[in-house]
């Protein structure tokens, strides 16, 4: 089974409703700085976009509402917990007579699984009410709904590659190459909370040395090839890698299925799990190696496509 669907347009209209996607988030890298006082962490990692995406459609109207569709409509939970809603109540707090609607929300990507589904979807609702309203995607206001709204919403918002700093309101947009890739979730849910107390730091603990947060992070500049890049990704980590593991071992057999296909470059867990990825030299080597996994895992959640 794939996931998700691939579209050449960021938004599309039919009649007078706006569809946007709010595409998978990838952390090719992911280092925890520390935890701060207020019982945030702090993070440094480098974040890319998959070519599988949620789609939410705005039909504008008096009421604001959330509809869901789609195979995984049923794992969305409440829908009136669900971030699009908070996200256009947010700022409707801070736009007077924001025009809202009826969003539908089709869920193809697997929920608490590492890739921002969520945000992808509540970033897709601010970009989806930003052109209702005609406000610029520049504008202060949606930066603070989108912190506001969850740590992951920020970056998804551009949709764009960058290094993600702080608990995720400090982005630097960075040239990547397209990176031929297979995702796998094993269908397990991971709650971030959870991960974050199995790693188990104090508040205002750092898990780097000192020297270490002062040095910023070197990458390759814009041209590197694809190799070069998957040389730097592979001298960095996931942090949150090891105690995800703990809450389910299932990871490490993900990240097996990965390394065993032919071709795989790097394999590793993406954000706070259970979803993992892979990185190989081109998309028809990760198109066998996805087919693979599927017949010997059909369970499992597979897609195979490009990072960018």
């Amino acid at each position: 089974m794939t996931s998700g669907e691939t579209t050449d347009a960021a938004v599309k209209s039919t009649a007078s409703e706006l569809v946007e996607d709010g595409r998978a988030k990838v952390n090719l890298t992911l280092r925890v700085v520390g935890r701060r006082v207020d019982g945030y962490h702090d993070l440094e990692s480098v974040v890319a976009f998959a070519d599988c995406a949620d789609r939410l459609s705005l039909l504008p109207g008096p009421k604001l509402e959330l509809k869901t569709a789609g195979p995984l409509a049923e794992a969305c939970g409440e829908v009136d917990d669900n971030l699009v809603l908070k996200a256009a109540r947010l700022l409707a707090e801070r736009v007077p007579g924001l025009k809202t609607g009826i969003f539908t929300l089709t869920k193809t990507l697997p929920v608490a699984a590492g890739i921002g589904g969520g945000s992808a979807d509540a970033a897709a609702a601010l970009r989806l009410l930003a052109t209702a309203n005609g406000i610029a995607t520049d504008d202060a206001r949606l930066f603070e709904v989108a912190k506001l709204t969850g740590a992951d919403v920020p970056v998804c918002v551009a949709s764009q590659a960058c290094v993600m700093t702080g608990v995720g309101e400090s982005l630097l947009p960075l040239a990547l190459p397209k990176l031929p890739c297979v995702l796998i979730n094993p269908r397990v849910a991971v709650a971030t909370k959870d991960v974050f107390a199995a790693l188990g730091l104090r508040s205002g603990e750092l898990l780097v040395g000192f020297a270490d947060v002062l040095q910023a992070m070197v990458w390759p500049e814009a041209g590197a090839s694809l190799e070069e890049w998957v040389e730097a990704f592979a001298a960095s980590s996931n942090d949150l890698e090891a105690p995800a593991m703990k809450i389910q071992p299932v990871i490490g057999e993900v990240i097996s299925a990965l390394n065993g296909t032919n071709g795989a470059w790097l394999a590793r867990m993406s954000g706070s799990g259970a979803t993992c990825f892979a990185i190989y030299e081109n998309t028809a080597e990760a198109g066998r190696a996805a087919e693979k996994i599927r017949r010997d895992h059909p369970a499992w959640w597979v897609h195979a496509g490009v990072l960018s």
